[in-house]
């Protein structure tokens, strides 16, 4: 029986981690997926639903889901070398930031529940094509 390789345990505790990234990025996706639909939610019964409408909040996460997705994604490429799943995920990411410039409401909305769905595909497809 052949001795394991010291880079063997390391190999395992990356995949680990890179199949741990895509699951949070699909849970911030959910997480995303939620606030988007209580703010039209909230919108629509109350003028004014505090926190959940500062600008800033859809900065900072697409910011953050940016992170992730060239993290996650970007290791995915290197480790099974996939390009679609990174494609998916870069192609969300536009229509996110492209729903930035609409003004709050319908279509923004609209096109920010697109764009966040095509992320977490992104996601699944490299958590997938990494096992």
């Amino acid at each position: 029986m052949a001795p394991m390789s010291l880079s063997t345990p390391l190999s395992r505790w990356w995949s680990g981690l890179d199949g741990a990234f895509d699951r949070v990025a699909i849970g911030i996706s959910g997480l995303c997926l939620i606030h988007c639909i209580a703010t039209t939610v909230l919108l629509t019964i109350v003028s004014t639903a505090g926190g959940l409408l500062d600008p800033h909040i859809h900065e900072y996460g697409l910011v953050l889901a940016i992170g992730f997705g060239i993290y996650a994604l970007g290791r995915g490429i290197v480790h099974h070398g996939y390009m679609a799943p990174a494609a998916v995920g870069a192609f969300g990411l536009g229509i996110m930031s492209g729903a930035l410039s609409l003004p709050h409401g319908g279509f923004e909305t609209i096109w920010t529940l697109i764009g966040v769905s095509l992320v977490a595909l992104g996601h699944d497809l490299n958590r997938r094509a990494t096992y």
